[in-house]
């Protein structure tokens, strides 16, 4: 197949490109690193800022590349808004031209849309999000941004146009796929994150620990909120002052990939969010290098992926106590993070490899229509 993948979000499209070269197939990403996180890409279309001159050589790379975007079997866009970073009346002139001149192109549910945001804040079908938990509303500048965004401008108009006239929706968190799976269950599936393996995955870890437990948390202002992380680093801190032998915080903040990376790997520990049912690929990503991570590990997303045995994630209510308690259990009986690591990377084994993930790409493209 000759595929084109466009838009990145935490290098999964990067990932799943690398995967389906090993297998054989033609594969051109376009991104723009995904900002300052700086993740690989084939061709890279970058916007500096939102200045007129800026603006103006943006769209003008954009019409360059356009006509190589032509005669692919596959293409398909990070997200139905957020592939490129235009308005969203320019964006659906681009994905009409994408669905003319291809045979077949396939939308990403994985990140806020208007499908997704609808779900959250207007049915209210999971427990919690990042939108409220059973105790409060999370009201902040960041969602009511969203809400007016998502659910009262074009943004709205465009998420809807894609997704009637795509050819297949692929959602990769329980909760993408709980939004999309009654409203479009003919179209919609679910295919889990793809991690590399080899190369990637620890093989041998100890089977005892030493002290100090280091505890990773990379920290991203504009999305500390959304993600929980200013609540998990206000945890971690008080852990910290109570056993300052015990364990360490190690703490960054918008760091290229591959730095990020080396960093982690030093750890024992991954704090990643508080308010997904799913574990995403910063924690993916970490349970394969053999951290014990604290993220969305909820019964439904096992039953999703049809687990029935493993359990290595640290899910914890979005709730500042019950963070603390489960990891103060962990600081205080360290011999189960080794067991935990062990049960992380056989869990990434299963359920990511981006060779198998990849594979489910191809059956899902290849159906009928």
């Amino acid at each position: 197949m000759k595929v084109l993948l466009i838009g990145e979000f935490s290098n999964v499209h990067w990932t799943l490109g690398n995967a389906l070269r090993q297998q054989g197939h033609e594969v051109t990403v376009v991104s723009d690193g995904n900002n300052w996180r700086q993740y690989p890409c084939d061709v890279r279309l970058y916007r500096k800022s939102n200045s007129r001159l800026h603006t103006i050589k943006y769209i003008i790379d954009i019409l360059k590349q356009l006509p190589r975007w032509r005669g692919y079997d596959i293409v398909q866009i990070i997200n139905p808004v957020l592939f490129l970073e235009l308005k969203p009346e320019r964006l659906k002139k681009i994905y009409d031209y994408l669905r003319k001149h291809n045979k077949r192109i396939y939308m990403g549910a994985m990140g806020d849309d208007h499908q997704y945001i609808y779900d959250s804040f207007i049915r209210r079908r999971l427990r919690y999000c990042d939108f409220y938990t059973q105790q409060r509303e999370i009201d902040n500048e960041r969602n009511r941004q969203a809400v007016h965004e998502w659910l009262y401008t074009y943004k709205k108009e465009l998420c809807k146009h894609v997704a009637n006239t795509c050819d297949g929706i692929i959602t990769v968190l329980y909760e993408y796929y709980a939004a999309y799976k009654e409203d479009y269950p003919d179209k919609s599936t679910y295919i889990p994150l793809p991690i590399v393996i080899n190369g990637n995955t620890s093989t041998s870890l100890p089977d005892t620990h030493p002290h100090p437990i280091r505890i990773f948390i990379g920290m991203d202002h504009r999305r500390d909120e959304l993600k929980g992380t200013d609540i998990l680093y206000k945890v971690a801190k008080r852990l910290e002052t109570k056993y300052p032998d015990r364990c360490e915080i190690i703490a960054t903040e918008s760091l290229p990939y591959n730095e990020y990376i080396a960093r982690m790997q030093q750890c024992d520990i991954l704090l990643d969010q508080i308010y997904s049912y799913t574990p995403a690929m910063n924690a993916l990503q970490a349970m394969a290098m053999g951290l014990v991570t604290v993220s969305g590990g909820e019964e439904e997303h096992y039953q999703l992926i049809l687990e029935s045995e493993l359990r290595p994630i640290i899910n914890t209510a979005p709730d500042e106590e019950d963070i603390y308690q489960k990891l103060e259990a962990l600081i205080l009986n360290p011999e189960r993070i080794s067991q935990l690591k062990h049960e992380s990377i056989e869990y990434v084994r299963r359920h990511h490899d981006s060779l198998k993930i990849a594979e489910q790409y191809i059956k899902f493209w290849s159906r009928e229509a």
